[in-house]
């Protein structure tokens, strides 16, 4: 890769980069509170079952998609590392270059597409 290529990567890199934490940060606040104060709304009186299994439904899918957020951010945070070393755009399996478009669509790819797919 050249140092042009692995500069827009970077760009992309770093802008889905600041968008994960941003989703992070929301989701962060949206559960500040626990789930006992939740299902409780503040009244003192226990909500009805279905309103406690909507926010435990809630909050569990919140979680999911944090974890989810925070495993790209640390893959993209590898990527950003392979551009700083130079091994940004080599397949980690067969060491021949990952396709333009693949990294133009995850930016953070570790593989060629053929490795990829080996894997699943």
């Amino acid at each position: 890769m050249t140092s042009i290529e692995t500069g827009e990567f970077k760009k992309l890199l770093e802008a889905e980069r600041a968008r994960l934490h941003d989703a992070v940060d929301f989701l962060a606040k949206e559960n500040a509170v626990s789930v006992e104060d939740e299902e409780l709304g503040g009244r003192g009186v226990d909500s009805h079952m279905a309103d406690m299994a909507t926010a435990t439904y809630d909050r569990e899918l919140d979680e999911g998609l944090e974890e989810g957020a925070q495993t790209t951010l640390d893959e993209i945070e590898a990527a950003l590392g392979r551009i700083e070393d130079g091994s940004y755009g080599v397949c980690e399996v067969c060491g021949k270059p990952i396709g333009a478009e693949r990294l133009s669509a995850i930016p953070w790819a570790r593989l060629c597409i053929d490795d990829q797919r080996r894997l699943r």
